[in-house]
């Protein structure tokens, strides 16, 4: 046992075993660097998050942060997808004018694990993102115009990083002086009075590429009577219809329609414009764009609201009847996480 003992604790044994042991616990830092190390793909928080295949889908349906936590790199990911939609205007009192749909913007990368369909706007580039917190902003709904003398209101810009798109123009009311839309992502349609009408609002403003809307619909005045109304709010592929039909002819003033695309892994069309508001018989108001567009009112009915997260223009109000309100925004954000 002695003999043992001491051929145990000989300084040449024990400085065998402490070199396999630094051996082996340099082979485990290794390891654990090799597997610890940045992960190759976007890791993020912020907003609703859902998943597509191997990609993540954020989605703000009101402020918040998207932040990036590891910014990935080109061999997984390292740009994401978006929509960002800004709020619809409002619809105008009086034959007034629908509201134009909330700028739509949009941008695909190719590092997404499974395509989906952009929308007719010849979707760009996605963006490059590093660490870092991104401020979102969704813009709200503009007001309805609720009185004569009333046109709807704008609605709000929503922003991701460098992507800012404008809120809708405000549809114009059909009483004097100003029956002109107002200008914005897409632009108000004009107002209809006797022997009198207005244009709409210019859309693209301020202008980007691809445009993020298009122009409101022309009001045409006339003195047959019930022959009064508004002009369609633009929306983001259309423009808005104009408000002039024949004498005992059927309406229209009907909204531009709106994109879609698939973004959210469901094709969902969004910011189409309002329906212009009308007076007197036979025909109806305009209808709303396909994507959240609200219909004119007709006879002394208010137009109906844009719907909420699509940012939709509010249909324009009839003679005695309120402009509907025009439709929040929402910004998507998608990207590849493994």
């Amino acid at each position: 046992m002695r003999d043992l003992k001491n051929n145990l604790t000989s300084g040449k044994n024990i400085k065998n075993i402490q070199s396999r042991k630094g051996k082996s616990f340099g082979y485990q830092v290794l390891g654990f660097g090799a597997g610890g190390g940045a992960s190759p793909f976007i890791v993020a928080t912020g907003g609703t998050i859902t998943e597509s295949g191997n990609d993540k889908i954020h989605t703000f349906t009101g402020p918040g942060t998207f932040t990036v936590c590891s910014a990935g790199n080109a061999g997984g990911s390292n740009t994401v997808s978006y929509t960002v939609v800004a709020g619809g205007a409002g619809g105008a009192f009086y034959n007034g004018g629908g509201g134009g749909a909330g700028g739509f913007r949009e941008g695909r990368t190719p590092q997404c694990s499974t395509s989906w369909a952009v929308s007719p706007l010849n979707a760009p580039a996605g963006l490059p993102v590093s660490a870092q917190g991104y401020p979102i902003t969704v813009g709200g709904g503009g007001s309805q115009g609720s009185n004569p003398s009333n046109a709807g209101d704008s609605g709000s810009n929503s922003i991701f990083s460098t992507i800012t798109s404008a809120g809708g123009g405000g549809g114009a009311t059909g009483n004097p002086p100003n029956r002109v839309g107002s200008n914005g992502g897409s632009g108000g349609g004009g107002g209809s009075g006797n022997a009198a009408g207005g244009a709409g609002g210019t859309g693209n403003t301020p202008p980007v590429s691809p445009a993020q809307g298009f122009p409101g619909g022309l009001a045409t005045g006339s003195t047959c009577a019930n022959a009064l109304i508004g002009g369609g709010g633009g929306g983001a592929t259309v423009v808005g219809t104009c408000g002039n039909f024949p004498c005992g002819g059927p309406g229209n003033g009907n909204g531009g329609a709106g994109a879609t695309n698939s973004i959210n892994a469901t094709p969902t069309a969004r910011a189409g414009g309002g329906g212009g508001g009308k007076q007197g018989n036979p025909g109806s108001a305009g209808s709303g764009g396909t994507g959240g567009g609200g219909a004119g009112g007709k006879n002394s009915a208010v137009g109906s609201a844009g719907s909420t997260n699509t940012g939709g223009g509010g249909g324009g109000g009839s003679d005695s009847g309120n402009g509907g309100n025009g439709g929040s925004g929402i910004v998507i954000i998608r990207y590849r996480f493994q």
